[in-house]
């Protein structure tokens, strides 16, 4: 994503910026207990689910007439799964800054999940440079990094 640079109240410029995960990061409580199937069991449901919807429509007698809005919901029911998905991607936040005159370098990163929560996170963040100087606050999910 796009990096905003804001100017702090101490005079320090900090750059903000957003990015997607498209894997989860490994952390040293998840590490030793993360089971994920990958992507051969996805790919094996898919298939099976595609396979089981043309069965559906290959023996479906002549006669049969399906009415428009079951298509609906069947894409419907089909497509919650992988759009939730992505909407829930989790999002790595990062405030860092080159430091001042008198200030150090600072680098502050954290993650947040869903794309309008990312977003209304960066606004906090900016709001609270250019009020504070800081990009952290109580209920933050932004921590620094040395």
């Amino acid at each position: 994503m796009a990096t905003r640079t804001v100017a702090g109240v101490d005079g320090r410029m900090w750059s903000v910026r957003r990015n997607i995960e498209w894997s989860l990061p490994a952390t040293g409580d998840d590490f030793e207990h993360d089971v994920d199937g990958g992507r051969g069991a996805a790919v094996l449901i898919l298939s099976a689910l595609f396979v089981f919807w043309l069965i559906l429509v290959v023996w479906r007698p002549a006669g049969v007439h399906i009415p428009w809005y079951l298509y609906v919901v069947a894409f419907a029911v089909v497509a919650f799964f992988p759009i939730r998905w992505f909407l829930r991607r989790p999002w790595t936040i990062v405030a860092e800054t080159a430091g001042g005159y008198d200030l150090p370098a600072e680098r502050w990163t954290g993650l947040v999940r869903g794309g309008s929560k990312a977003k209304e996170e960066i606004r906090i963040i900016i709001r609270r440079i250019r009020t504070q100087g800081t990009p952290g606050h109580a209920d933050s999910p932004l921590q620094p990094v040395n």
